[in-house]
């Protein structure tokens, strides 16, 4: 253990090893095969009404798989890349692409057609399923890429034959949701999964070692690398995670809210294969912005599991909706990929009488690395304890381990951490430390009980006259403010101070000003903290789970000078 500190270890809730225990999968496949033993007639994906049970998911996987494999002729190890939202031709070409042996790579549905080039040239991926929403784009760069085959869905091809033809003429003709494109050589995700049942399949031998994914990081801090994620990677951190919290949850009644998409890795191992494994009715969002479908959509079910970002509870709570939903079943809320402002988690709190619980993880550990205690136990403002395997080490500038409680680079060891990006050698090496811990670019601290909390993106730390100055903290205090909706802070050029803090604020009461707003932080900023730029915007740059992008709303800063 490299002789590091692990004070988390005297405070761990009872009940949870120390230590995960060596697994007797070798592969995320035979996971899947489990849950459908177990928990066959359960419903276990819901989208648009329409449910599907774990056999019939064992079903149509395997009528994917079988296509993939016998007519594509798809080898173990060949990339195929899947862009779809949340509705149920998702997991059924992920894990249907899985039991073939085959690479998935994961791309963001609302990509540009540069952004999916990048990514799918990049991957090597040979087959793309896409929905015919973003047909258009594939078409655009298709010549500049390696996909050979491609497969397309529509938003209703798996509702049934009257609600198929219902959605996706509304989709096409109505809302004008699908642009015209030309490919020829394209072949319907159903045409596809029928083709499959007419043909024999043979499963391949897939070992916990073999790629899994290649799940491409945000981009939101530099070029976007693809980690190299194996089945015993994304398994490790299930295994963790599962054993975390199922002692406040039941295998095979639990309710699970999937409103952040599944091509997320924070969502594909947490609301996918861990509620998998627990047998648990996923409930798929496909469009989480549209706040009052989302709210009219989770009202018709008994949720017991929640999960989001902070951005995603502020918009339902901001809606006047939310009020009506019966939340009496509700068990656990989870949190994760960007900063829970307090205010927004006491708000929830009062609202459903259940507390968020705060995660963090990246996407090259699969992604948890730490997690609130459950059970009332949570300590708001921190992200918790390292889960059960993991080691968490606090370093500074030269890779030394700091002490309790100072503040520095957050290192990490464990079985799901990535072995490396795919063909970026160079990146690899400068993520990780010679004595082999993976270097987060996140600067926390950890305390006596060894709780970590997250200061910021060591890239986008403020430096003012020699202080530090964190945004998230900015953002916090701010977000406090009853006429503010959302805020985000950067560090703009100063000539005085080298730099100076400028706060961007969505008000949400018109009558907020920047007098009133220098007031309120005067009360609970220390002077070099305090914004001396205000600008009031009428919407915040987001990534696709709600993260605020900062270096966007430096990037336009710039722009502007």
């Amino acid at each position: 253990m490299n002789n590091i500190k692990s004070p988390w270890l005297e405070h761990y809730p009872s009940k949870v090893p120390f230590e995960i225990k060596p697994h007797h999968y070798e592969s995320l496949v035979d996971l899947f095969e489990e849950s459908v033993r177990k928990y066959s007639s359960l419903p276990a994906f819901v989208s648009m009404g329409t449910s599907i049970s774990y056999n019939e998911l064992n079903l149509l996987t395997r009528k994917f798989a079988t296509y993939l494999q016998q007519e594509l002729g798809l080898q173990p190890g060949a990339r195929i890349a899947i862009q779809l939202p949340n509705i149920l031709q998702y997991p059924i070409a992920m894990i249907g692409a899985l039991r073939a042996g085959l690479i998935v790579v994961n791309i963001n549905p609302l990509y540009t057609s540069r952004e999916m080039q990048h990514q799918l040239a990049d991957s090597g991926a040979v087959a793309i399923v896409v929905l015919a929403n973003f047909a258009s784009k594939l078409e655009n760069i298709l010549r500049s890429t390696s996909v050979r085959h491609i497969i397309i869905t529509e938003l209703g091809d798996q509702l049934g034959a009257f609600k198929k033809t219902m959605v996706n003429a509304v989709a096409k003709h109505i809302k004008k949701m699908v642009p015209k494109y030309h490919l020829p050589r394209a072949v319907a995700f159903n045409d596809a999964i029928n083709r499959g049942s007419q043909l024999l399949f043979h499963p391949p031998i897939i070992e916990g070692t073999d790629i899994a994914f290649l799940q491409y990081t945000g981009g939101t801090t530099g070029i976007s690398k693809a980690a190299v994620l194996s089945h015993s990677n994304i398994f490790a951190n299930i295994e963790q995670f599962s054993i975390w919290i199922k002692g406040s949850l039941k295998e095979g009644e639990e309710t699970v809210v999937t409103a952040l998409p599944l091509y997320h890795i924070m969502a594909l191992m947490g609301n996918c294969f861990t509620m998998m494994k627990l047998g648990a009715k996923n409930v798929l969002i496909p469009n989480p912005r549209d706040t009052k479908g989302f709210i009219k959509e989770i009202k018709k079910y008994k949720v017991s599991i929640f999960s989001g970002v902070n951005t995603l509870y502020n918009n339902l709570l901001n809606h006047s909706s939310i009020s009506r939903v019966d939340f009496s079943d509700l068990k656990f809320c989870a949190a994760g990929g960007m900063a829970m402002q307090i205010s927004v988690a006491e708000k929830w709190k009062k609202l459903t009488g259940v507390a968020i619980t705060e995660g963090y993880g990246l996407t090259e550990t699969s992604p948890i690395l730490t997690f609130n205690p459950l059970g009332g136990k949570e300590r708001l403002g921190t992200v918790g304890m390292p889960l059960p395997g993991t080691q968490i080490m606090i370093a500074d500038r030269t890779g030394q381990a700091l002490n309790i409680g100072e503040a520095g680079e957050i290192y990490a060891k464990g079985p799901q951490v990535m072995k490396r990006y795919f063909n970026q050698s160079l990146e690899t090496a400068h993520a990780f430390s010679s004595s082999g811990w993976f270097k987060t670019g996140d600067i926390g601290r950890l305390d006596e009980d060894g709780f970590l909390t997250i200061l910021d993106r060591k890239k986008e730390m403020i430096i003012v006259s020699g202080f530090k100055v964190y945004p998230s903290e900015i953002e916090n205090i701010i977000a406090g403010n009853h006429k503010v909706l959302e805020v985000g802070a950067i560090g703009v050029p100063d000539e005085r101070t080298s730099e100076a803090v400028k706060i961007f604020v969505v008000r949400k009461d018109t009558s907020l000003t920047k007098d009133e707003l220098w007031e309120f932080c005067g009360k609970h900023l220390t002077l070099y903290k305090i914004p001396k730029h205000i600008e009031f915007i009428d919407e915040l740059p987001k990534s696709t789970v709600g993260k605020v992008l900062r270096r966007a709303l430096k990037e336009e800063e710039l722009l502007e000078v």
